[in-house]
C-alpha cells in the first residue's frame, strides 16, 4: 500500500522498453519508472499521477530479478545499469528491446543480423569526467562519480569497471594529492570553492593519455608540482598532456573559460582500422575504441563496393566515417555543424593523406541545399534526436543508391525508417553494435537499398 506522507508504492517491474523504461502496475494502474529490470521487485516515490498512469522514481531494490546472476560488484554511481546482468544476457535484453521498437512501427520482415558483441565488456571506455565533491557533508575530498539519485554526494568510484588499471591510478593520485594539500572543491550550490573535475582522455590503441583537471578561478595551482605529481604515477599507458582548464560556468558542465598547456601536448593520438585521429581535450569521439572498430567495420561492410563512388556523410562529427569511406571510395562530402569538429576531421584527414574527402561546416538542414552532385551512398550518423524532420526529405531527394543509416537512438530510428520507407526505399539490414556494455544504450545499423534510383 502507498501511504500519503511517504508517496512509497511497491510493485514488479514487467516490462522494459528502450531506452531503460521500467513498467509494472500498482493497483490496476499502469506505473513507469526510469531504470530497474525485469523481474525486480521495487520500492518506488510517486511523482506525478497522471490519467493513465503513475510516473514514479526507484528508492531502492527489495528483490532482485532472476536474470540478475552476477551480485558481486555493485557500483554505487548506478552508472553501470546492467552491471548486474551477465553479458550474454545483457545482449539478449539488448536485442528483444530494439526489435520490440521495429515491431511496433510495423517493420516485421528487416533481416536482422544480431547484435555484435563489444570487443572488451571491461575497461573499454577512453574517456572518464569525475567530479570533486564529498560523500557525506563534512567527510574527507571525493573524487570520483556522482551517487545515484544524489546531485551533491560524490563516490569514489573504486569499483568502475568500465576503465582501466590507468584511469583509476591518475585518479587517486589526483585525490590523494589534493587531500593532503586540503583544498577545497567547488559546491555547486554556493558556487565557492575551486576543484571542479578531472578529465582523462586514454587513446587504447596507442596508450597515449591526456589530463586535464577543470578548476574554477578561485585558488591557485601549483603547476610544477601538480605535473610532477603526475608524471610519477606508475601506468601501463603514457602521459603525453597535462592541462589546467579554468571554468566558472555556474552550470555543472566542463566547459573552457581559459586552458592552459601545463605539460606535452594538448592531443592524444587513436588509430582506428589503420588511420590515425587526433583527440583534443574536447572532441568527441566513440567512448569505446575498438567497438568503434567494429561499428565502423559493420558500416563499411553495409555500404558495399564504392570504388568510384560519391559518398555523402551527413552529421559527420570528427570525420571518422569520412575518411574510413574515403579511403575506397572516388570522394567522400561530410557535413556537421559544429565547426571545431569541422576543424578536427579536416586536420585528421591531412594526418591520414586523404585528399578525396571535403568536410562542410553547417547545419545538414541548410548544408544539403549547395551540394550539387549526386551521391551513389549516403551515411547518416544524426544525434539521438535524429534526422530533423524538415531536413528528412530533403535528404531522401537526392535518391541514391543505398542509405546506411547509423542510430545511438532507436527510438528515433524507427521514426525515420517509417519516412524512407514511404518515400519508396527497402530495409535490406539491420545489426546492432554494443558499444556501451553496461548501459542500456545500443548502436543500430541499417541498410537501406531503392533499386528504383539506379
Amino acid at each position: 500500500m502507498m501511504t500519503r506522507k511517504s508517496g512509497l508504492i511497491e510493485f514488479t517491474i514487467e516490462e522494459v522498453e528502450f531506452p531503460n523504461k521500467g513498467k509494472g502496475t500498482y493497483e490496476g494502474i499502469e506505473v513507469r519508472v526510469k531504470g530497474g529490470i525485469k523481474g525486480q521487485k521495487v520500492r518506488a516515490r510517486v511523482n506525478r499521477k497522471r490519467k493513465d498512469y503513475i510516473e514514479a522514481k526507484i528508492v531502492d531494490v527489495i528483490e532482485r530479478s532472476p536474470l540478475e546472476k552476477n551480485l558481486t560488484n555493485i557500483d554505487e554511481s548506478g552508472s553501470c545499469t546492467y552491471e548486474t546482468l551477465l553479458y550474454e544476457d545483457e545482449l539478449k535484453l539488448k536485442e528483444e528491446q530494439v526489435l520490440q521498437l521495429f515491431e511496433k512501427a510495423g517493420f516485421i520482415d528487416i533481416n536482422f543480423l544480431g547484435i555484435e558483441p563489444s570487443p572488451k565488456v571491461e575497461g573499454y571506455r577512453n574517456k572518464m569526467e569525475y567530479t570533486f565533491g564529498d560523500e557525506e557533508k563534512g567527510g574527507p575530498l571525493v573524487l570520483g562519480l556522482h551517487k545515484k539519485g544524489s546531485f551533491y554526494s560524490i563516490v569514489d568510484s573504486d569499483g568502475c569497471n568500465l576503465v582501466d588499471e590507468d584511469f583509476t591510478d591518475i585518479r587517486k593520485t589526483v585525490m590523494h594529492y589534493f587531500r593532503e594539500l586540503g583544498t577545497s572543491y567547488y559546491h555547486k550550490n554556493t558556487h565557492e570553492g575551486f576543484l571542479r573535475h578531472l578529465v582523462i582522455r586514454k587513446a587504447l590503441s596507442t596508450g597515449e593519455i591526456l589530463v586535464n583537471l577543470v578548476t574554477s578561478s578561485q585558488g591557485e595551482l601549483d603547476k610544477e608540482a601538480f605535473v610532477n605529481r603526475l608524471l610519477n604515477v606508475n601506468i601501463k599507458g603514457r602521459i603525453v598532456g597535462i592541462l589546467h582548464t579554468i571554468n566558472d560556468s555556474l552550470s555543472d558542465v566542463v566547459k573552457a573559460d581559459k586552458l592552459e598547456l601545463l605539460y606535452g601536448r594538448d592531443y592524444i593520438i587513436e588509430e582506428i582500422l589503420g588511420l590515425k585521429f587526433s583527440i583534443s581535450p574536447f572532441s568527441f569521439f566513440q567512448t569505446n575504441t575498438f567497438g568503434a572498430e567494429r561499428l565502423y567495420s559493420i558500416v563499411r561492410e553495409f555500404a558495399g563496393d564504392i570504388d568510384d563512388k560519391i559518398v555523402f556523410d551527413l552529421y559527420s562529427g570528427t570525420g571518422t566515417i569520412a575518411q574510413i569511406m574515403a579511403a575506397v571510395a572516388k570522394k567522400v562530402v561530410g557535413i556537421e555543424i559544429v565547426e571545431e569538429a569541422v576543424e578536427k576531421a579536416r586536420e585528421n584527414a591531412k594526418l591520414n593523406n586523404l585528399d578525396n574527402v571535403e568536410f562542410i561546416a553547417g547545419d545538414v538542414l541548410k548544408a544539403v541545399d549547395e551540394l550539387e552532385e549526386k551521391p551513389d551512398l549516403i551515411v547518416i550518423d544524426p544525434p539521438r534526436d535524429g534526422i530533423h524532420p524538415k531536413a528528412i526529405n530533403k535528404i531522401i531527394d537526392f535518391k541514391p543508391e543505398r542509405y546506411v543509416y547509423v542510430s545511438c537512438n532507436p527510438v528515433t530510428l524507427v521514426r525515420d525508417l517509417k519516412v524512407f520507407v514511404e518515400r519508396g526505399y527497402k530495409i535490406e539490414k539491420v545489426k546492432c553494435m554494443d558499444m556501451f556494455p553496461r548501459t542500456p544504450h545500443v548502436e543500430t545499423v541499417v541498410l537501406l537499398s531503392n533499386n528504383n534510383s539506379r
